[in-house]
């Protein structure tokens, strides 16, 4: 059976000068509507205890120059305010926050018009409203039948322009009858990202580890320039480049794994870690969030998924790390220092990382859908 999905696309994007010069007026014109519409809010909100909002349309009788930027990203901006907003009632959230000019990344939001195609891609061009054909890096081409729905350009705290586009599609996914010889599992590692039951490694660049060094002198070269200055904008983007690097190096190695990992199995398990508290309670901030499991698992998921296979999550208070593999003996009190794992009551003696990926193994095969 069909069914529809939504999908993203990440793609460098090439524009000219003249298409620049529009870019950023498309975002301050962005920026200064969201400000607007948040002000007037507060204001009726004071006066008469209810929430109102205006439509764009309302402003550009007084502001004359919000004509010459594409009209869907100003509506947008509406929309975004109305979700944030929605989500602050609902107490998800916090109170919307008015948008500075001064702030390094920059975007907006445009929606594809079906009856005149306004968004499209021509080899590696990509059609844009207000900016006609811009040149664009297209590493991965949409699949067919993939229909264009929206687009959000952003400028990078680098400098840089990207353009991150929705679409949506019909696929059949035949679910994968799961193999046991085919089932892994994978517990968190600080050193390696992971260690799977059957005794892999990740082997992790630690691309933020890496380059600590760097990072840290190009930001010592910033805060040793004079606030306001061309010579510290000079400084800040080059640690923003930098910055900017180390991320993509990280997305592109956990890609990679993701990918090898979901060909290869037909149903993956792992514990629902809570990583923010991990980070917090343990200390372990930049290790953390230098492995990014959270996303890591959630390329996983995706990938999984499309091509009918499954993740299993299984309760973080799954006493994984304490149980022995081997008899399923609990150890009572094992320490973090402890990195080899040994029963005393059936002398089975392995990896702690090994012993905890087996028992996640073991623990969520009854969760498969065989």
């Amino acid at each position: 059976m069909e069914q529809k999905y939504n999908k993203g696309y990440k793609y460098r994007l090439l524009p000219k000068r003249e298409q620049r010069i529009m870019l950023e007026k498309t975002f301050g014109c962005a920026r200064f509507m969201w400000n607007k519409m948040l002000a007037h809010t507060l204001d009726y909100y004071r006066e008469h205890g209810k929430t109102d909002y205006l439509t764009p349309a309302s402003f550009k009788e007084e502001f004359m120059w919000l004509r010459e930027v594409d009209s869907l990203a100003l509506a947008n901006a509406q929309v975004n305010l109305k979700k944030a907003l929605t989500g602050f009632f609902e107490k998800r959230t916090e109170y919307p926050r008015f948008k500075s000019k001064k702030a390094t990344k920059q975007s907006y939001t445009t929606n594809n018009q079906e009856a005149s195609n306004a968004i499209r891609i021509e080899g590696n061009y990509i059609r844009l409203p207000k900016l006609g054909w811009v040149k664009f890096v297209q590493h991965r081409k949409l699949n067919k039948g993939e229909k264009i729905k929206n687009c959000t350009i952003t400028k990078t705290p680098a400098g840089n322009y990207t353009i991150s586009i929705i679409v949506e599609g019909l696929r059949d996914i035949q679910p994968v009858k799961v193999s046991k010889e085919k089932v892994i599992g994978l517990d968190y590692s600080m050193k390696d990202l992971y260690v799977s039951s059957n005794g892999e490694t990740a082997n992790h660049q630690h691309c933020y580890r890496k380059s600590e060094k760097k990072l840290a002198k190009l930001g010592k070269e910033v805060s040793r320039k004079v606030q306001g200055s061309k010579n510290r904008d000079k400084a800040r983007v080059k640690l923003a480049r930098e910055y900017e690097h180390t991320a993509n190096l990280r997305t592109d190695c956990l890609h990679k794994m993701s990918f090898r990992l979901a060909n290869e199995y037909d149903a993956i398990i792992i514990e629902d870690l809570n990583m923010q508290g991990m980070s917090q309670a343990l200390r372990f901030g930049k290790s953390v969030m230098d492995n990014a499991w959270g996303k890591f698992t959630h390329m996983l998921d995706y990938k999984l998924e499309e091509r009918g296979k499954q993740l299993i999550r299984i309760d973080k208070w799954h006493p994984s790390s304490k149980l022995c593999s081997a008899c399923g003996i609990r150890k009572e009190n094992l320490s973090l220092s402890e990195r080899i794992y040994s029963c005393e009551h059936c002398g089975n003696t392995q990896d702690r990382d090994l012993n905890a990926a087996i028992n996640i193994r073991t623990a969520g095969i009854a969760g498969i859908a065989w």
